[in-house]
């Protein structure tokens, strides 16, 4: 018995209409599949990579992104980094870029104002009057383990004296130090483990790079703006602040001059604790006063040879305590 014989050439063809048009109707209910994107070399603005771009369609993780001076470098799906710095007029420099899980790019910018040099701190509130403040969406769920970068440290300080100016400094933030008369509500926890070879993951031009899993302060240059800025890096928490996973500081003793005892004959050097407190509340989640709220130790400006930013003013606390 012979056996059966396939189709034709007729019969071939239209099964393949048959098949196109039934794969037409099926991928007809699907939702599209997004285009990828090329990036040009080099720095990239938000504009480049907007709002609902996909990093992994633009092959963009790693490539640094600008926003009005600041930068980052775009971290892997799941993880939000931010820049805040700390300058000597006050201006706003700092921006937020979250990748989610699947990918895609948001962003927070933080709102410019006039740099302080335009105003009197004389006409700003009280730090004990002033309840003002805002958070970045992030808190240190468990205790913040840092280290100290192993080159020279702002003020020529000695690493064992680095150690405890900025113990002293972060202490404020997890303590709610005041001399409002607030007592201590905060839970938050810090733990120094040591001196490190590693680096602030923080370039020459102030700018977030890629994270190392190691929380580090040190110092260096970060270009001619910023005194000292803070990256963080964090991830999203159900129904709560994201989880911080790491945040490194950075001195600019490239550019400006630190001192740890301010005197009566200090001219333009920065109270390195006064700094490092300001920093410190970076890390645990706290953001900008913002302008108009200059006598907050959140305010960006620690104000050369002022060391009122060594201890925490009402809007400081109440932002702690929203978090912790």
């Amino acid at each position: 018995m012979a056996g059966r014989r396939g189709p034709g050439p007729v019969g071939r063809a239209v099964a393949a209409l048959l098949v196109a048009a039934s794969l037409a109707v099926v991928r007809a209910g699907e939702a599209p599949r997004p285009s990828g994107c090329a990036l040009a070399r080099g720095e990239l603005t938000v504009d480049d990579l907007p709002a609902g771009a996909s990093v992994l369609d633009c092959l963009a993780v790693g490539r640094v992104v600008t926003h009005d001076g600041a930068g980052v470098a775009v971290p892997e799906p799941g993880t939000t980094v931010s820049v805040d710095a700390l300058t000597a007029d006050g201006s706003a420099h700092g921006f937020t870029l979250t990748v989610a899980a699947d990918g895609t790019v948001s962003y927070a910018y933080e709102a410019a104002h006039a740099p302080a040099a335009a105003r009197a701190r004389a006409d700003a509130p009280a730090p004990c009057a002033d309840g003002a403040y805002s958070t970045a969406g992030r808190k240190e769920y468990g205790t913040y383990e840092w280290f100290i970068g192993d080159g020279p440290l702002p003020g020529r300080l000695s690493h064992a004296e680095g150690r405890r100016a900025f113990e002293n400094a972060i202490a404020t933030i997890t303590t709610s130090r005041n001399d409002c008369g607030y007592d201590d509500d905060v839970t938050a926890k810090a733990r120094f483990l040591s001196v490190t070879g590693n680096e602030a993951g923080i370039d020459r031009a102030a700018r977030c790079t890629r994270r190392d899993g190691l929380s580090v302060w040190d110092a260096g240059d970060i270009g001619g703006e910023a005194v000292a800025t803070t990256c963080s890096w964090s991830r999203p928490v159900p129904d709560g602040p994201e989880e911080l996973l790491e945040a490194d500081v950075r001195f600019n003793t490239h550019d400006f001059p630190f001192t740890d005892r301010p005197t009566g004959g200090c001219t333009h050097a920065y109270d390195i604790r006064s700094v490092a407190t300001h920093e410190a509340g970076h890390v645990f989640g706290l953001g900008h006063s913002g302008a108009g709220h200059e006598n907050l130790t959140m305010y960006a400006s620690s104000f050369a040879c002022s060391t009122d930013a060594r201890t925490l003013g009402k809007g400081d606390v109440l932002g702690l305590r929203s978090l912790y």
